[in-house]
């Protein structure tokens, strides 16, 4: 299987695929132990499952070509699906530290420990079985959404072991508080995570500038054509999988509007190699010529220019 396209759509299946055989063990597991921690475990299965579908149909609808109502792309609907998921674990992980808490004041001892520890290394094997998968896609492909849908699985791993933890040391070793607690830390790794990714999503909503050592290769790229003499009024910003740019530069104030023009079809060129996957859109302005005003008139292109 050599097509981009097919091998990330089997990584997401089989994501979905597997979220789903967890979350049957895993809610036998809930039930028949009572054990808060796998209650825990169990939401971020439930959690998993809904983010690799609602990341199936985000990247699915991102991928759209532009159209007349929407001339920059559909790259946008990623980062929703993401708020969607980060408002899901952020109500999960207070159910979770409700019911910790509320086990924690009545001292309860978790019941079929060994059930629930059997069905948490079965959890792992099956994850681990996931993301080796899951890797050989991302080296293949590069894939953005099935790295951040490996994310989720990975942090699986470390709430199985949470599990398996917390119903030995009350199973075996009496420690009868050891289930709320473990409970308790499960839903700070939930709630830690989704104020993470929330940043990130908050940023592409708000079209937050590249990062600044993005923006200084994208510059350095540029300072390598002698036909420019300056850049100005840079502005970027990410939507979905899909970077964009725009900027003014500076060039001699005889070129004709064809010199220009092959100037700028140079210069993209450039960055494509560079930037892939990135709309670029130039203004050519006369040398000295600013109409910006503060910062946004400034000349930003690197000192040191290198020329091929």
């Amino acid at each position: 299987m050599s097509d981009p396209g097919k091998l990330n759509r089997s990584a997401a299946y089989a994501s979905i695929a597997v979220a789903s055989a967890l979350l049957a063990i895993k809610g036998y597991a809930a039930w028949s132990t009572g054990s808060t921690a796998m209650l825990g475990s169990l939401a971020d299965t439930v959690l998993d499952l809904v983010a690799s579908v609602a990341t199936l149909a985000g990247v699915w609808i991102a991928a759209q070509p532009a159209d007349d109502q929407h001339r920059f792309g559909h790259g946008k609907a990623e980062a929703i699906a993401a708020l969607f998921q980060i408002v899901l674990i952020s109500i999960s992980a207070l159910g979770i530290a409700a019911r910790a808490v509320e086990q924690f004041a009545a001292g309860n001892r978790v019941e079929a420990a060994g059930e629930g520890i059997g069905v948490s290394i079965a959890a792992i094997v099956v994850t681990l079985a996931l993301l080796a998968w899951q890797r050989r896609v991302i080296r293949r492909t590069g894939s953005l959404a099935i790295s951040t849908d490996s994310v989720h699985y990975q942090s699986d791993l470390l709430l199985n072991m949470a599990v398996i933890a917390a119903l030995a040391l009350d199973q075996y070793a009496g420690f009868r508080q050891a289930d709320p607690l473990f409970g308790l830390a499960i839903a700070g790794w939930l709630a830690w995570g989704a104020w993470r990714a929330s940043e990130q999503v908050l940023d592409q909503l708000m079209d937050k500038e590249w990062p600044e050592e993005k923006k200084q290769r994208f510059l350095e790229v540029l300072a390598r054509n002698p036909d420019i003499t300056g850049v100005h009024d840079m502005r970027t910003r990410t939507s979905g999988n899909r970077d964009f740019v725009q900027f003014h530069v500076w060039v001699e104030a005889s070129m004709t509007v064809r010199e220009a023009h092959w100037v700028m079809d140079e210069l993209e060129e450039r960055l494509r190699q560079e930037f892939p996957d990135t709309e670029i859109l130039i203004h050519p302005d006369p040398e000295g010529l600013v109409d910006e005003k503060g910062d946004a008139g400034k000349d930003i292109l690197p000192p040191i220019r290198v020329a091929d």
